[in-house]
């Protein structure tokens, strides 16, 4: 195989492909070595690289081949993780000067089982700063660019991530989101993000670890590869404690289903939230997809009311959890955004909160008896195509004023809300080339389902396989 078949292989091939002894795992991160060496510099989305690590791993996975060892589902992949998870001895900076320097003394529970299910860690994703906004830029690395139009935002907060998937320069990588980080910048490249069930993926560790608003999860260019990379990564672990038991291998099971007579809830706008008519557009033609596969498709908007002010509150509560010492302390060196969460975080009163978990609550109760029809919804991602990258968030979408740097996010946002699964596929492209993904939206826990649906919608259309030309 040339080198460019190896960086485009689907990660389920490419694993394949090193267990049958068919490519040794040095040749497959040679070849994304070389990738990353002639790409990178045009979109600076690994800024962290360590290829000697790399080649010592991919010669230890080929020996562990040789010796007939037992082997993970990732055996000999190449990984590089975001910026803002611990990884031991590795340079880890949450994109702020702060902690350019930082090097952790542990990794953390993803990273523990990454490595254990044999994939090889080659370095580091770029993210926000501490992965705040949908946008992937710091004051450490830059911006990091959409491969598609390198004028445009990558999104984010796994920018980093989602564009090395978008130009073969990973098979994998992993994520996390809390208002869509996992699910923007799989929808602003091409490929596929997928916010788990809350405790899905365990998090450790974390200085919230109840809280369900965030979640770490696996990013790839097919919905095969994610249910890959989620085989490995989850089932129960003691140190969090909303880990849920189911083992990961069900995930490794096959994503075919039939589909007919499934009921879906085609919501163009989740009940009234503006959207850009690009993105409209680039959904609504793939609607006669699902109705090819035997879906009954009915027009249908949850009731999200009270979504958009939990999450918030939520938000700024968490963010003062985990970054009020450093804003305290240091906030000259903090990006104006974070301050702001934080000081909103600040203010809240213990009435504030309460009423924050019950208006979760009230749209939870709500999405669960709407999905008692339906057992999916499709809607949009994002409410507007990539950006300007010079521009740190939308601040107006068809006339509407965003009041805050999230708002323009809410197609996300309040999905996480309501604890639900969401994945984001590959859809379709603007007039000008950009892509926009749809999000698929599952019953309460059936990650397995949204995978299977999502799964049948991309072998319907494809769309995935359309490649950046910077990548060729």
């Amino acid at each position: 195989m040339s080198a460019s078949e190896l960086c485009f292989s689907t990660a389920r091939e490419l694993a394949r492909l090193i267990r049958e002894r068919k490519v040794s795992a040095v040749e497959v991160m040679e070849a994304h070595l070389a990738q990353i060496e002639r790409v990178n510099p045009l979109v600076n989305a690994i800024p962290t690289l360590l290829p000697e690590v790399a080649l010592a791993g991919a010669r230890a996975a080929d020996e562990a081949v040789s010796r007939g060892e037992a082997m993970g589902p990732l055996h000999g992949l190449p990984i590089a993780h975001k910026d803002l998870v611990d990884t031991k001895g590795i340079r880890t900076t949450y994109g702020s000067p702060i902690y350019a320097d930082h090097v952790p003394d542990r990794d953390a529970l993803i990273i523990e089982r990454i490595r254990a299910a044999g994939a090889i860690t080659i370095g580091k994703t770029n993210t926000p700063e501490f992965g705040a906004g949908s946008q992937t830029f710091n004051k450490v690395f830059g911006a990091t660019l959409n491969p598609y139009d390198t004028t445009k935002t990558c999104g984010g907060s796994s920018g980093g991530a989602a564009v090395s998937l978008a130009t073969g320069m990973l098979p994998i990588a992993d994520g996390s989101d809390t208002g869509g980080s996992l699910r923007n910048p799989a929808n602003f490249n091409n490929v596929v993000g997928f916010r788990t069930s809350p405790g899905r993926v365990p998090m450790w560790p974390s200085s919230v670890p109840w809280s369900p608003l965030s979640v770490q999860g696996p990013m790839a260019r097919t919905v095969g590869d994610v249910a890959l990379f989620l085989s490995a990564l989850a089932g129960f672990d003691a140190r969090s404690p909303i880990a849920l038991e189911t083992p990961g291998s069900e995930f490794a099971k096959p994503l075919d289903r039939d589909f007919k007579g499934v009921r879906i809830a085609w919501s163009r706008d989740l009940g009234g939230l503006p959207v850009d008519s690009r993105v409209t557009a680039a959904i609504d033609s793939q609607r006669a997809t699902f109705e090819t596969l035997g879906c009954i498709v009915e027009d249908a908007d949850p009731d999200l009311s009270g979504a958009d002010e939990s999450f918030k509150t939520w938000r700024a509560w968490r963010m003062e959890a985990a970054r009020g010492e450093t804003v305290r302390t240091k906030r000259d060196q903090v990006k104006s955004t974070v301050v702001w969460n934080v000081e909103e975080g600040e203010k809240l009163s213990g009435p504030d909160v309460g009423r924050a978990e019950k208006l979760r609550a009230q749209v939870f109760d709500r999405m669960r008896a709407f999905m008692e029809r339906y057992e999916f919804i499709v809607c949009p991602v994002n409410q507007v195509p990539p950006f300007d990258v010079t521009t740190e968030y939308v601040t107006e979408i068809n006339g509407i004023q965003m009041e805050t740097y999230i708002d323009w996010m809410r197609s996300c946002s309040h999905i996480t809300v309501t604890n639900h699964p969401a994945i984001s596929v590959p859809a379709g492209f603007t007039a000008e080339g950009l892509p926009v993904g749809l999000q698929i939206v599952g019953r309460f826990r059936d990650d397995f389902g949204v995978l299977q649906m999502a799964n049948a919608y991309e072998e319907a259309t494809n769309v995935w396989r359309r490649r950046p030309a910077i990548a060729e």
